[in-house]
């Protein structure tokens, strides 16, 4: 292995200071040992700073924080990280969680991978925090224009071979710097949710690999996170992005296609947020994903103007069918195909 591979491992603290903790410290057991940890704390004001300092005593110039002074989501918060580390010409950035656990050879596994498959993206076997269920082996975008994540809860002996993906969550994964530069970081309108399918199907459509290898595990604390944000914010962001990932990624042959089934799926979900008392964060959500989707038509322009795939290879790497939670509308579809 060539350890001449300069790595920087983006980690992104947002009022989970105890998690990040236990976090670097798994990082800084990893077998690969070129790479440096950069910490950025997402304008949590919660003494979060003092603590960072003490990290910075222990782990020396191993470690590197970054201050923003405001929660810039996950994707403001981890492009931090990331266009530092490409102005310092790093080979590789990854992302990880801050309330993950990487096993040893987690990055050494990732860096090995994409340099024998020259994946512009990376992922591994991102496990539950009990190892016994899979959270992720990478991202699903469906027919319907439904982004879900691959073998989730699945039991861990059941995870698939190493291979290609469609996507990968930003939640443990290897990026190539030069593909970054290529097609540009994390949007940032998106704030949370589906940036990293956003990211994963602009590498598909430059010509891109995303490869999938079992060797890289880590575990996720699910949910930590999502726990710290306010009431409703998950569904806000759900119905805000989701036609962001079609406006801006679905190549014009296909737009019809999955248009159509996306409208009928949105519009269900919408439905039954509302039936859930969650209808407030879902239409406010829905409102503001209009003039975000005008403004994202110069940047489809963009992408799909710089393609370097067919659309029936986009086709072929979607999945053809419903997301496995999609319960009710497979019922929907059950009852009309009747």
């Amino acid at each position: 292995m060539d350890s001449s591979i300069r790595v920087a491992v983006v980690v992104l603290n947002y009022k989970g200071i105890s998690d990040t903790i236990n976090c670097v410290a798994s990082l800084m057991e990893q077998t690969y040992k070129d790479f440096v940890v950069i910490a950025v704390e997402n304008g949590s004001h919660d003494g979060s700073a003092n603590r960072f300092k003490e990290l910075e005593e222990q782990y020396g110039d191993r470690l590197v924080t970054l201050y923003n002074d405001k929660n810039l989501g996950f994707t403001g918060g981890v492009n931090t990280g990331i266009r530092w580390a490409i102005e310092r010409e790093y080979d590789y950035i990854a992302l990880f969680n801050n309330d993950a656990i990487a096993d040893k050879k987690w990055l050494q596994s990732l860096v090995e991978t994409a340099k024998k498959q020259q994946s512009g993206i990376t992922t591994g076997l991102l496990l539950l925090g009990d190892g016994k269920r899979i959270d992720s082996t990478g991202d699903w975008y469906s027919k319907w224009g439904l982004p879900f994540p691959r073998n989730r809860e699945d039991k861990t002996e059941q995870a698939p071979i190493s291979g290609l993906v469609l996507g990968a969550t930003g939640g443990a994964s290897l990026y190539d710097t030069k593909m970054l530069k290529e097609i540009g970081d994390f949007d940032e309108d998106f704030f949370a949710y589906y940036e990293d399918v956003d990211i994963s199907l602009r590498a598909q459509l430059a010509g891109w690999k995303v490869y999938y290898t079992k060797d890289a595990v880590a575990y996720h604390k699910q949910g930590s996170t999502a726990s710290r944000m306010p009431s409703g914010f998950a569904v806000y962001q759900t119905f805000k992005n989701l036609p962001l990932l079609y406006i801006k990624n679905i190549p014009r042959k296909l737009l019809f296609s999955v248009g159509i089934r996306l409208f009928i799926a949105y519009w269900m979900m919408l439905g039954n947020a509302i039936v859930k008392g969650k209808g407030m964060p879902a239409l406010k959500g829905a409102l503001v994903s209009v003039p975000l989707s005008i403004k994202k038509l110069q940047t489809r322009w963009h992408i799909q103007r710089n393609k370097k795939v067919d659309s029936q290879h986009f086709r072929d790497i979607l999945w053809d069918d419903l997301p496995p939670e999609q319960t009710g509308l497979r019922k929907l579809r059950g009852f009309f195909i009747k």
